[in-house]
């Protein structure tokens, strides 16, 4: 089939998000948040055109499955680390984001090494939790950038997010605490 020889696409395109990340962390950092802004729409983009391409002409691949959640992992990542360098979030809140991940990260590889086989499938309080990453850190490079947005966005942003870790963290350790007793025990 003809398509096929352009199935590089979708995993050329999550290497150009990853590319984009040290821009993001620098106009971050220098507190261009327009320019931000317009990186992360980048980033953005290239993520849905990935995704659909994937998806539409299976140009799906183990690679792509392993570094396109990466590479959405790292931006986000980025955008918390950055907004907390520069004193906009407080340090507790990165460290709750981030120990939320290693806690799943490190949980995953427990489970595989000391009870089976792990396939991490996103569970709905953790894509919830994404997404509300995504639209905090979104809204409050928006209200930095100087367009409109209200300013109480900030803290109940935090609010939010950290709860939203809080929960869904603590739903994935839950969820596979049950399924290894369960299988240690038959």
């Amino acid at each position: 089939m003809t398509t096929q020889r352009w199935r590089w696409i979708p995993n050329a395109l999550t290497f150009l998000r990853i590319m984009m990340i040290v821009p993001f962390a620098a106009a971050l950092l220098a507190t261009e948040y327009r320019l931000a802004l317009v990186i992360f729409f980048l980033a953005s983009a290239t993520d849905a055109i990935d995704g659909f391409l994937a998806r539409h002409f299976d140009w799906r691949t183990r690679l792509g499955a392993i570094a396109d959640p990466l590479a959405d992992k790292a931006l986000l990542i980025t955008a918390y680390l950055m907004l907390t360098l520069t004193g906009v979030l407080p340090p507790w809140l990165f460290g709750l984001v981030l120990g939320r991940d290693l806690v799943i990260v490190g949980g995953g590889l427990a489970f595989h090494y000391g009870v089976g086989r792990f396939d991490l499938q996103p569970s709905i309080p953790g894509k919830l939790n994404t997404l509300i990453q995504i639209l905090v850190a979104l809204a409050i490079m928006v209200l930095l950038a100087g367009l409109p947005m209200p300013s109480w966005v900030l803290d109940a942003g935090i609010l939010l997010v950290a709860v939203s870790a809080v929960f869904s963290g603590g739903h994935y350790i839950a969820v596979w605490s049950l399924r290894a007793w369960r299988i240690k025990r038959q």
